[in-house]
């Protein structure tokens, strides 16, 4: 049985591009608004499965109820095959987490943050995708990127966490970064299986 590749993250923050990149599969949908991918999909790659999630959180036109159903669907599958997963690549909006984070912070466990600790907690490896990159001056990369692993629990600087990967799905940038940690993530998995 190959091992999974799991991607995850809130509503419209590039999952499907990525899936799109990784599979080269154009039927992809990808899609401007939050809520395009509603199921799990399975991909069967060369080496491994590429999960696709769809996304959590706020899905813009569809009931709180749908919302709640989505992320425990993705709870129950990331807990019932944690076993399988070699890796779980969370894609983060690094342009409008930090603001997310502050306004939820004080009422509940932001999304984001939770999910991050969730895949840890299964000791399940992450790889961090801070995407939409482009949009942020580049004087102020390594200020944000530095607050998001505060915000994750992670002392600064970002880079001495090798599952980081600044990105810019859209244009492709990052990609190959994530190619070659997943790669080496299925690679290590198969050795402990």
């Amino acid at each position: 049985m190959k091992p999974k590749v799991v991607v995850v993250g809130r509503s419209n923050v590039g999952k499907s591009t990525l899936v799109r990149l990784l599979t080269g599969d154009k039927r992809v949908r990808v899609g401007k608004r939050p809520g395009v991918t509603l199921r799990i999909n399975e991909y069967e790659l060369k080496n491994y499965t590429l999960v696709d999630m769809p996304g959590f959180g706020f899905i813009k036109g569809r009931p709180k109820e749908i919302e709640e159903r989505v992320k425990d669907n993705i709870v129950r599958y990331l807990e019932e095959n944690a076993d399988q997963i070699a890796t779980a690549i969370q894609i983060i909006d690094g342009k409008s987490f930090i603001e997310i984070v502050e306004r939820w912070k004080d009422k509940e466990i932001p999304i984001d943050i939770e999910m991050f600790d969730f895949i840890t907690e299964l000791k399940i490896s992450p790889i961090l995708v801070v995407n939409k990159m482009d949009k942020i001056k580049k004087n102020e990369r390594d200020k944000i990127l530095n607050s998001i692993c505060e915000y994750l629990k992670m002392s600064p600087p970002w880079h001495q966490w090798k599952f980081i990967v600044p990105a810019c799905l859209k244009k492709g940038e990052g990609l190959d970064e994530i190619k070659r940690l997943i790669n080496k993530r299925v690679e290590v998995f198969k050795k402990l299986k």
